[in-house]
């Protein structure tokens, strides 16, 4: 009897799990499908855009000035009194993404300075109350997203807060920002302080942070702004897992909802992974879903004077390799302080969507290479139909690929339907290709195999 209960129990887990496997699987479906979606950081820091008392800041991104400079309290919030962004338009930011083949928006509705730009009633630290603007910037995204059908998400700084007293901050030394004259002694303070530089980030605890602002905030993200598709988490410094239980809470508001993996590690592992600014190998994958975000230039909070912007080529081939190894790209763009998309990053998304609009086919809803890698570019897959994204076309014009033996049923160029004649050659496929490359990014082959990889 023990060993039949003993199966029936084994049974019944095994049902579950299947039960519980299958339901993540439609959650997560939409964000598998569109693997690739518009980061926007956004926030006071735009209003000194990297620069502190005529200094540029030596290192990181923008939205750090606070901290890499440990600016007094006070002092920043006065940066507040500037951020009036009249000339914000959401219907065209959520058309900039969607013309650009995105398919979701995450935006930072708290970044770790502590401001929301939304009109919170558990912080006077808002777009509503610390602005001459004074209005939600959140409500009319969230309208422009719904009636173009795109997917939209919210970032939350849970743990690091600069301005919220209690919020923890990960210490980074003076030298990161202006050469203060008194950095020795701030730097003592911070060693001594768990990183805080200023007493009135310390007139509460870390707990009463956790349920008088981080909590409160993120049910008013999960209630008033409609359907919320992700929730993206960020540097859990010194969170607990009593205070991530109390957020994780939150997500029943939103029952659909998908969350990555920062919210405390190693016990609340979210949905997915998030290597960030880097793509990694095949080798280093799990098997878990992944997303790479990564900026357009060398910052993710607007710098006026950050103009190292990655190519139209470098951004769709990293998209390319992203899906070829079967992970999402977050690709970020910094708005001013007025309410804009830097000129660059509007050339960019324009420039990307020219060759989504002939190749997205090879992107979306594509799983990962099942061949080997191969040096010319990469290869996506939809059941048994191969996407050849060549960046190299070959100058004898025959495209080797490498550990393809099946049968090509029919092989075209995307964007003309121009057929292509495949040959096999022992393990591997040859393609007879035009003289000239259709694209000089990358220029897709379809490839519908006669039965199954």
């Amino acid at each position: 009897m023990k060993k039949i209960a003993a199966m029936l129990a084994g049974l019944l887990l095994a049902q579950g799990l299947q039960a519980q496997n299958s339901a993540n699987d439609q959650r997560m479906k939409w964000w598998r499908e569109a693997r690739f979606g518009m980061f926007i950081h956004w926030g006071v820091y735009a209003v000194p855009a990297g620069k502190y008392k005529g200094y540029p800041m030596a290192r990181g991104g923008g939205e750090w000035i606070m901290n890499r400079s440990k600016i007094p309290v006070a002092e920043y919030q006065g940066y507040a009194r500037q951020f009036n962004p009249v000339k914000y338009n959401a219907e065209q930011w959520v058309l900039m993404a969607k013309n650009a083949g995105m398919k979701y928006i995450v935006i930072t509705a708290k970044h770790h300075d502590g401001f929301a730009l939304f009109n919170s009633k558990a912080s006077k630290w808002d777009i509503t109350d610390a602005t001459p603007y004074g209005k939600d910037l959140l409500k009319p995204l969230a309208e422009a997203c719904k009636k173009h059908g795109i997917k939209l998400g919210f970032y939350y700084s849970q743990a690091q807060d600069w301005n919220n007293p209690g919020g923890s901050v990960a210490r980074k030394e003076m030298r990161e920002g202006w050469p203060n004259p008194d950095s020795a002694k701030i730097d003592a303070y911070t060693k001594a302080h768990k990183g805080h530089w200023d007493p009135a980030q310390e007139t509460q605890t870390f707990d009463q942070y956790i349920s008088n602002v981080a909590v409160p905030q993120v049910k008013e993200l999960l209630t008033n702004y409609g359907e919320v598709a992700v929730l993206w988490w960020d540097t859990p410094t010194n969170m607990t897992d009593e205070a991530a239980q109390k957020l994780q809470a939150q997500l029943a508001l939103q029952p659909n909802i998908i969350t990555n993996d920062r919210l405390k590690r190693p016990n609340f592992p979210g949905d997915y992974k998030t290597p960030e600014q880097k793509i990694p190998n095949l080798s280093d994958l799990d098997g878990r879903d992944w997303e790479t975000c990564m900026t357009m230039n060398g910052t993710w909070g607007f710098k006026s004077y950050d103009h190292n912007w990655k190519s139209v080529e470098t951004m769709v081939r990293n998209l390319v390799d992203i899906a070829s190894k079967g992970g999402n790209y977050l690709l970020n763009v910094g708005p001013t302080a007025e309410g804009e998309f830097p000129a660059e990053s509007i050339k960019s998304l324009q420039g990307i969507g020219e060759w989504m609009k002939v190749n997205g086919e090879a992107v979306y809803g594509t799983q990962k290479n099942p061949l080997v890698s191969q040096p010319w570019g990469r290869i996506t897959r939809k059941n048994n139909t191969l996407y050849l994204s060549v960046f190299e076309w070959p100058a004898n014009g025959q495209l080797e690929v490498a550990g393809l033996q099946q049968k090509v049923k029919r092989a075209t160029l995307l964007g003309s339907n121009q057929p292509v004649k495949a040959a096999a050659a022992g393990n591997n496929t040859s393609f007879s290709l035009p003289a000239a490359a259709p694209n000089a990014i990358a220029s897709v082959i379809k490839v519908e195999l006669d039965g199954g990889l």
